[in-house]
This record gives structure tokens, sequence and C-alpha cells, in this order.
């Protein structure tokens, strides 16, 4: 009779544990490219916040900045029946027959950085795209003492986030420092260093004028910084953008990045999981409630965009307190 109890409750174990393994959330989160500091900070944020929350999520980073790669990645997914899946796109149109797939599959969509995404159930921004862009531009003509040639890099000119930033940007400088120009398009070089150091070399021979550079995408400002460096010209270039703070803080203290803006891309990882937690257990996602490392947010139902305010400062005097965070 104990032998029977005790195998009863044996199975009544495996089948509930079995149970609750079913029961808990799957999630992967496809980003733009994976080993690259910023990337593997988000990557930390997600699985200590999953952590937390008992979810079992996790990052796939392609190894290039491919919009093929991702489709790839998120069919790998749909095929896996997780139930939730991330994306920080590189291509948001190249995504949208993938995003579907993964909708008709009963699989919920979260992507990051594009705002607006055809096919994902929510949108969310650590900071609302046209004000990132005007603080970059303010820093950008204060080196640049409001006049003279600048140029712009992108992470890629498919990424709509980048593009909201610098026409944002563009927009805020004609009105209010007419004595800038920009000198020629965008350049879609952001996320690759080769690229950004070769661009800011052919920029800095064609015109040796140049007086800033405004870098969007992971690698712009660091290999922007790095030529600028090379060419012992940090202090006739301003090279302004956003970049993980311990890849860029030697060049910061050299002075041949003058700062910048960025949300703590470890937060955002965090924010991934909280925001499918939420939609996980169908709580309402509104505007003007408070979500953590959002902050207050502004909720778009129209566009499924969720916008917080959370950003830091890339000067001297706040690096040394992200780059003790592992950023």
């Amino acid at each position: 009779m104990k032998k029977h109890l005790i195998a009863c409750s044996l199975l009544a174990l495996f089948a509930a544990t079995g149970a609750h393994a079913a029961d808990k959330l799957r999630m992967g989160i496809v980003v733009k490219i994976g080993g690259i500091p910023w990337f593997n900070a988000m990557e930390a944020g997600i699985k200590s916040e999953a952590a937390k929350r008992g979810i079992n999520a996790w990052m796939v980073g392609p190894t290039a900045a491919d919009p093929a790669l991702q489709v790839r990645a998120i069919e790998d997914l749909i095929a896996q029946k997780v139930d939730i899946i991330g994306v920080v796109p590189n291509d948001p149109k190249v995504l949208e027959p993938v995003l579907k797939r993964a909708r008709e599959a009963g699989i919920q969509v979260i992507t990051h950085e594009s705002p607006d995404q055809k096919g994902a159930n929510w949108d969310f921004e650590l900071v609302d795209a046209p004000t990132h862009g005007i603080n970059h531009m303010k820093a950008l003509a204060k080196c640049m003492h409001e006049e003279g040639k600048y140029a712009m890099y992108v992470g890629s000119l498919t990424v709509p986030l980048h593009q909201q930033w610098t026409d944002a940007a563009l927009n805020y400088q004609k009105e209010h420092y007419p004595k800038m120009q920009m000198v020629t398009d965008k350049f879609g070089v952001g996320e690759s260093l080769d690229d950004s150091i070769r661009t800011t070399n052919e920029l800095m021979s064609k015109y040796p004028d140049l007086k800033g550079i405004m870098a969007f995408g992971s690698q712009g400002p660091i290999g922007a910084g790095r030529a600028v460096m090379n060419r012992n010209k940090i202090d006739q270039v301003c090279v302004i953008g956003a970049f993980s703070p311990g890849q860029g803080a030697s060049l910061v203290q050299r002075g041949a990045i003058k700062g910048g803006y960025i949300w703590n891309p470890e937060t955002a990882g965090e924010v991934f999981v909280r925001i499918a937690d939420m939609m996980q257990k169908k709580e309402p996602i509104t505007d003007g409630m408070t979500i953590e490392g959002l902050g207050k947010v502004k909720v778009d139902e129209a566009t499924h965009t969720i916008l917080g305010n959370n950003t830091e400062s890339l000067d001297k005097e706040n690096l040394p307190k992200l780059v003790k965070m592992g950023l």
C-alpha cells in the first residue's frame, strides 16, 4: 500500500512538474547582430529579468547585421513554437512576411527600435524618437559653435527609427542653426566599424573643413572617432552619437568622441521580458501607466507603440558609471 502511495505521489509530482514546464513562457529575442557590447548588455538584461520572473527567455544574435539572417532566426523560433518572439529589426519591411507567419501560428511579437512595425503586437522605445534626434543635434551644434559642415551616419538606411532621429535632428538644425550644413546624404554605415572608419576618412579628405559627424548605429561613433583620432583632427571634427560606453570610453577621454545619449541596452533587455510577461498575463498596457525601465509611458494604440523616457548622457562625467554597469 505504501509503495502504491509513493508511486502515485511521484507520478503526481512528475505530472505537476511537466505541466509547470509546459506553462512556462518561452521567448526568443532576435537582435541585429551578436557578439558586440551593445547586444551583450541586452542579453544580460534578458537573462536577469527572465530569471526573476521564471520565464524561459533567450537572445539570438546573427553573425552579421543582415535582415535575411533575422528572417531565418525567426523562422527557427516559429518552428520551436515559442510563445513570444522579440526582434530588434535591421529591415522592418523584410521582416513583415515572417512576422505575419509568426502571428498566424499564434505567436505574439514584440519589437524594439521599430515604431509602427507591421506584424508586431507592440513596439517599445526607451525614448521619444524626435527628442532623441534633437538632443544629439543640440550637442553637435554646441561643439561646432553652431556653424560649419557635418555628416550623418545611420545603422542602416532601412532602419526607420534611425531615419526618425536624423530627420528630427536635421529639421531642428535647419530651423535653429542656419549656419550649419549637412554636406551629403546620410550614410548607412553605423553598424560596421570598418565602413564607419573608411567613410570618415573619405569625408575628411573630400571636405577638409568638415567640422562634425552625428553617428547612429552601435559602431558609427566608434569608427568615426578612431578615424578622427588617427588623422589628428580631434580639435577640428566633433563626433557625437550613441555607442556602448565601454567601447567608446577611451575615445571620449581622448576627445575623439565628444558625447551623445543612449538608453541602457541592459534595461531594454529587461523591458522585453517585462512586456512579454504582461502580455502573457493579459495585463493591459495603457497610456500614462508606469513600466519599470520606461517610466511613465505614452501609448499609441494605432501604431502599437509604447514610448518611454529614459536616456543616459555619454559625457566624461557620466561614462564611468555606465562602464561600471558593464556597458
